[in-house]
């Protein structure tokens, strides 16, 4: 068989590459691999956001691992693939160099100290999906402003009697040399490409002429940025979407002939429009189909409103709610509101998820309130968290069975008082004690026999004032019991602070009897203990009787000084609580 002469085999045989070209290549593969899987991984768990930077916490280190020592990667965008020093970087098939070559992105350049946020940046705008609503990944591009991420671009170039294949490689080239004069060794980064008609025109050898320069540009000042992305949000907010909605609502009312596609179009705006916080524009469409709907023979557009409805009520709509809950106040409140009462019960488990991530007060208050319209009817997910080792999961889900008024509340509560927690078991006893019903006051009585002497003493507190007469004889029958006196000298002076909140004529009786007892030698001390709790009883009573009695304690002088020093102060708070604080400077 024939051979080639050695010159035609050499003519044709592909151009070696240098070592340092090659591993230039095989870092750049190692990088685009990891970016590739990186965006497969988000675009599968799109909506889990805190595991961004772990699927592309490889691609994030091979990038640095180039750029540390190579500098800036340089990425020629093709059609179909990614090219370096001519070497395609893509392995497998994918619409992503298709995407930036569509918008006319011809390079993507990754400079050194590319962050995690700009790479997640960069991926969500790969992801993005322009057909279906998305901004055009130029404009997503400039609204980034990436420090470290900068692209080449070409657009609306023509020749006369040339191809569009001849025009295209002559515009490549022009790109070609304009990004070599925004190439910088310095820290810094260049904006504009600052080259006059004679530099181009030496350059460009062989490419017919394109009269025109780039023009070097004044930086933007903050404040005109600021005015800029707020013209652009008020087009957005007061023009765009409210023009599309009702375009679509006037396709609608000329009649439904495609319901499938019209339930995808209001999928899609309900999507954009929580990507906006816009509720109250969600609050319309609603308000529109609802009303649509109820005409005759509308089916079609009930089913349409079900659908909607059911879509807004997804857990991953609802977590993009959450996202926009977790730590900033809505600019309308009533409009979150509203979008969260239309919700159906598929929405209960969602947002108590939802509730967890929240850190703002007013708004865990918002959501509560949503939460409490179900609880009357559906309460079983609520009493469940009842027992969580979350005390604020607990106070949330006792606010919303409270404010939920359900009959059983009161009975649900009880179990809260079984939790470890002193702080919970606290707050939902002073619930409790609001509830004047014959369950409530059960359960406070029995919470007068708690294992924790806190909760036995605010017990102790609140029961009076369920029934004055049925709450002495239960104070009282505990004072008899024979551990009293071990009891710790706090607690014996908050019941007897209950007993004279009484008011009732035996507990009066008995703080002045206790009072007039002279001690002997065998019993001084248990007799100044008792006069001590007296005291604590007559200020407790705080009424005009009571004083009148501290009045007559202080006044005598047979008593002991720890008698009268505290009848004095007890005297000085019931007169402060009966009149003020006009009484007291007066009396000064």
């Amino acid at each position: 068989m024939a051979h080639p002469p050695k010159a035609i085999q050499e003519s044709n045989a592909e151009p070696q590459l240098s070592p340092e070209a090659r591993e230039k290549v095989e870092l750049a593969k190692t990088f685009a691999f990891h970016l590739l899987k990186g965006i497969k991984q988000i675009g599968m768990y799109r909506h889990n956001e805190s595991r961004f930077p772990e699927f592309l916490g490889k691609a994030l280190e091979s990038i640095a691992t180039y750029t540390d020592k190579f500098g800036p990667l340089s990425m020629k965008v093709e059609q179909q693939n990614f090219l370096l020093l001519g070497e395609s970087l893509f392995s497998e098939d994918t619409p992503l160099p298709y995407k930036f070559f569509r918008d006319g992105i011809r390079q993507l350049i990754f400079r050194p100290g590319l962050t995690v946020e700009e790479m997640t940046t960069f991926t969500l705008i790969a992801l993005s999906e322009p057909e279906r609503g998305a901004e055009d990944v130029l404009a997503q591009l400039w609204r980034a402003s990436m420090e470290h991420v900068e692209y080449v671009v070409v657009e609306g170039f023509s020749m006369e009697n040339a191809s569009e294949e001849e025009v295209q490689v002559e515009v490549d080239k022009v790109v070609g040399y304009l990004y070599s004069r925004l190439q910088t060794n310095s820290d810094d980064y260049l904006r504009f490409a600052r080259v006059s008609a004679e530099d181009l025109d030496a350059k460009l050898d062989g490419v017919e002429q394109i009269r025109g320069l780039v023009v070097g540009g004044r930086h933007a000042s903050d404040e005109l940025k600021a005015k800029l992305q707020r013209e652009v949000s008020e087009e957005e907010n007061a023009r765009l979407f409210p023009k599309l909605v009702s375009a679509v609502f006037q396709v609608v009312e000329g009649g439904v002939d495609d319901a499938s596609l019209l339930e995808e179009i209001f999928v899609q705006l309900l999507d954009m429009l929580l990507l906006q916080d816009d509720f109250g524009t969600i609050n319309q469409i609603v308000l529109k189909l609802r009303a649509l709907s109820q005409r005759e023979g509308s089916e079609d557009l009930a089913k349409m409103l079900e659908n909607f409805l059911h879509k807004m009520g997804e857990e991953q709509r609802l977590m993009r709610l959450g996202e926009s809950l977790k730590s900033t106040r809505p600019k309308n409140p009533a409009d979150v509101s509203r979008y969260l009462q239309v919700l159906g019960r598929d929405s209960i488990i969602p947002l108590l998820s939802v509730l967890e991530s929240i850190e703002v007060a007013d708004n865990r208050t918002l959501l509560c309130d949503a939460l409490a319209g179900f609880a009357r009817e559906l309460p079983d997910p609520f009493v469940a968290r009842l027992m969580s080792e979350r005390p604020q999961t607990v106070r949330d889900m006792v606010y919303i069975l409270e404010k939920s008024n359900h009959p059983d509340r009161v009975k649900m509560f009880g179990q809260v008082l079984k939790s470890p927690n002193l702080v919970v078991k606290l707050e939902v006893l002073n619930i409790i004690g609001r509830g004047r019903t014959g369950e409530a006051r059960r359960i406070i009585a029995d919470a007068l026999t708690d294992s924790i002497s806190q909760v036995r003493m605010l017990a102790a507190k609140l029961l009076p004032e369920f029934d004055r007469d049925k709450g002495y004889a239960d104070l009282m029958r505990l004072v008899r019991e024979s551990g009293f006196d071990k009891k710790t000298p706090d607690e014996r002076a908050a019941v007897y602070a209950a007993i004279g909140s009484t008011g009732t004529p035996g507990a009066l009786s008995m703080m002045q009897q206790m009072l007039a007892t002279k001690p002997s030698l065998l019993n001084k001390k248990r007799v100044l203990e008792d006069k001590l709790l007296a005291i604590h009883g007559l200020g407790g009573a705080c009424s005009i009787q009571g004083y009148k009695l501290l009045q007559a304690v202080v006044e005598d002088k047979n008593q002991p000084l720890e008698v009268l020093t505290s009848a004095r102060k007890a005297m000085y708070q019931t007169k402060k609580a009966l009149f003020g604080d006009s009484a007291l400077s007066e009396e000064a």
